[in-house]
């Protein structure tokens, strides 16, 4: 284990773990419609109806999404610098984003997402030392 790399340190690279492979699944879902992977998207139909409206895009985005959070999972799990901020700046569009879904579609279920995504934040600045 990297000697400046916490618990929770390794906790959030786990955490961005599982975004990149949820959202490399949503990217598989995306391309292999219907089918095997067809299944998932009842856990969340709303989201499925979202990703159809956006056409193409929902594409770039998920692969987006999950390019970003294996960056800053690799980063946090180095423990660099590009890593501190990569997850940084991911958790505040996350955070920005709850925002705006509550704003617009007035689900205010986006909400639990600030607490958390703020304990993250808090947690990650006060280890910013860890990170060269």
């Amino acid at each position: 284990m990297n000697p400046r790399r916490s618990n929770g340190i390794t906790a959030l690279s786990l955490f961005f773990v599982f975004g990149s492979l949820m959202s490399g699944l949503t990217v598989m879902m995306l391309i292999f419609r219907g089918g095997v992977l067809e299944p998932p998207w009842q856990l969340n139909p709303r989201a499925h109806d979202s990703f159809d409206a956006m056409g193409p895009w929902a594409f770039l985005l998920m692969a987006v999404v999950c390019l970003a959070c294996a960056t800053a999972a690799f980063g946090l799990w180095r423990c660099t610098h590009w890593g501190f901020w990569a997850a940084l700046i991911i958790l505040v569009v996350n955070m920005v984003g709850d925002i705006t879904n509550v704003v617009i579609t007035g689900d205010w279920r986006s909400l639990i997402g600030l607490p958390i995504g703020g304990l993250m934040l808090a947690y990650l600045t006060h280890r910013r030392r860890n990170f060269v």
